[in-house]
């Protein structure tokens, strides 16, 4: 698939940059629900991007805005409430809706996923330790992240 970039090789390097922040991202605490696996980083990120985003929203509302099903997002805030991430109150309007805030300060646990390096997973992932390609790929991904921000995919920039 060598050649310019076209939608399919976007598409693949953007499930391949998923799968290598997955594993950068530190695991999981065991929440005695089965929840811990990695696999539920990539919920409760959209999540957690969505409320910050969104602060006050239910979770049928943060739903629709991320296309996770409800189940998902049900149980992406139930663990980042447990983490300390966001605090959830009852709807004024619909006493059986909860609304979901971001916490006033950081958690222990957002505190450590934002100081997490991806240096290693990186280097796994390219298959080297050699610092020349692991510098130069870092550099492309802060370029692409400094012009393409988690509020890109919400719609385009004014």
């Amino acid at each position: 698939m060598d050649g310019e970039m076209n939608a399919v090789r976007l598409f693949l390097l953007g499930r391949t940059l998923m799968k290598i922040g997955e594993e950068a991202l530190p695991a999981p605490e065991d929440t005695g629900d089965g929840a811990a696996a990695q696999g539920g980083a990539r919920a409760v990120l959209i999540a957690l991007s969505d409320i910050a985003a969104h602060p006050g929203s239910a979770v049928g509302e943060i739903a629709r805005r991320t296309g996770l099903p409800q189940s998902q997002v049900s149980t992406a805030v139930a663990r980042l409430k447990r983490a300390g991430s966001v605090t959830t109150s009852p709807d004024p309007a619909d006493g059986r809706r909860l609304l979901v805030r971001p916490a006033e300060g950081v958690s222990e646990r957002v505190a450590r996923v934002r100081e997490t390096r991806i240096e290693s997973a990186l280097a796994a992932a390219l298959g080297t330790d050699d610092p020349a390609p692991l510098d130069e790929v870092t550099r492309a991904l802060e370029v692409l992240a400094r012009h393409l921000p988690p509020e890109t995919v919400a719609g385009p920039h004014p």
